[in-house]
């Protein structure tokens, strides 16, 4: 089975522009990004829309491909570059979406999602990692739950804790049950990618703002890896300094 990732990074982000070219340590974000990315998967491409992350990325021999300006998603964005990416005669099996956002990812992390594509059923993959007994974190609907089947495939994702534990106080519900935190790192057979960038919004979508549950409303299953490692995203220039702070405890 042949790989390919590919890593969206846009230059207007409303609550840190430029965030793809912020430097961390030596080396800009999205540099970083993409070579944690290329230990695991070798075919990597950045896709953007802004001429100055095209440049940058060219500067240090990073592969890149320049994408229009009105797509409503990475999703979306990550399909065209996959378009012009065949036109030069590549064929690939699965796509990975790495965020531009996520300086610390592991290979091993890339890795579980890829071997995700092992069971012939799976038509999308992504990763979750355990709350632990952490009740404040779970209540935060900034970080996604997901609720898996018996097979690990996605049932639902939700910004409200599920499932409820009844007869239990709130502030235990993370001692009684594993829930398992949504980690944004999809991967694609190449066809389902094509396919739910065609797919409108779906009501789940619109009521929780999750993207994902356009999939799952459409009938699309969602196999979910698991990890360990928690990693640092970059959302805000607040986000930059605890990265800076732990590149440098590393």
């Amino acid at each position: 089975m042949k790989f390919i990732a590919i890593i969206p990074a846009r230059y207007a982000s409303t609550r840190f522009p430029g965030k793809p070219l912020a430097m961390l340590g030596d080396k800009t974000v999205i540099q970083r990004v993409y070579e944690q990315v290329t230990k695991q998967i070798k075919d990597a491409y950045v896709a953007t829309d802004d001429e100055r992350i095209y440049n940058h990325v060219q500067s240090w021999g990073g592969k890149v491909v320049m994408t229009r300006t009105d797509h409503k998603s990475g999703t979306d964005r990550i399909e065209e570059a996959m378009e012009k990416i065949e036109q030069g005669g590549n064929t690939f099996d699965v796509v990975v979406n790495v965020q531009g956002d996520e300086p610390f990812i592991q290979p091993e992390q890339i890795e579980s999602v890829c071997r995700c594509f092992d069971d012939a059923t799976t038509q999308i993959a992504t990763l979750g990692i355990r709350f632990g007994s952490n009740t404040e974190a779970v209540q935060n609907p900034n970080s996604p739950k997901i609720v898996l089947d018996n097979r690990g495939f996605a049932m639902y994702f939700s910004r409200s804790v599920i499932p409820y534990c009844r007869g239990k106080e709130p502030q235990e519900w993370a001692d009684h049950f594993p829930y398992l935190k949504h980690i944004g790192m999809y991967a694609y057979r190449r066809e389902v990618l094509r396919e739910v960038t065609q797919l409108p919004q779906s009501s789940l979508e619109i009521a929780e703002s999750l993207e994902q549950l356009r999939w799952l409303q459409n009938g699309y299953r969602i196999k979910v890896g698991e990890t360990t490692t928690e990693t640092i995203g970059i959302d805000t220039p607040e986000d930059l300094a605890k990265a800076n702070a732990q590149l440098n405890n590393q």
